[in-house]
């Protein structure tokens, strides 16, 4: 599997388990707990097959930041959770340096 591929499934888990955490309610909630559990797990493994292939500097970048803006995105659309003018003009801040590596730097997953 290519290792852009591995790195938009740990992506996709840890937005998936940082969700179910907020649903977890102080980990009271036990669907929600395991399933954060199982989703940060799975997300670091392909983090480790990843990092195999790219410097672990990019891939955190890449990985944190987009998982900021799409657990950003997702609390803004389903959890009703409210974003000024600053916090989304640091989230595009954030996805821009994501695409700016990804399209530009030699060090980015191609």
């Amino acid at each position: 599997m290519p290792v852009w591929a591995w790195l938009i499934g740990a992506v996709g888990l840890e937005v998936i388990g940082t969700t179910a955490l907020q649903q977890s309610a102080q980990f009271t909630r036990t669907i929600p707990t395991l399933v954060m559990a199982v989703c940060y797990g799975l997300s670091f493994y392909a983090l480790s097959v990843v990092v195999q292939s790219m410097p672990v500097g990019v891939m955190y970048a890449i990985w944190s930041g987009a998982g900021i803006a799409l657990i950003s995105l997702i609390g803004w659309v389903f959890l009703g959770q409210q974003l000024d003018t600053p916090a989304v003009i640091g989230i595009g801040m954030i996805a821009a340096g994501v695409v700016v590596i990804n399209m530009f730097s030699g060090a980015g997953p191609h």
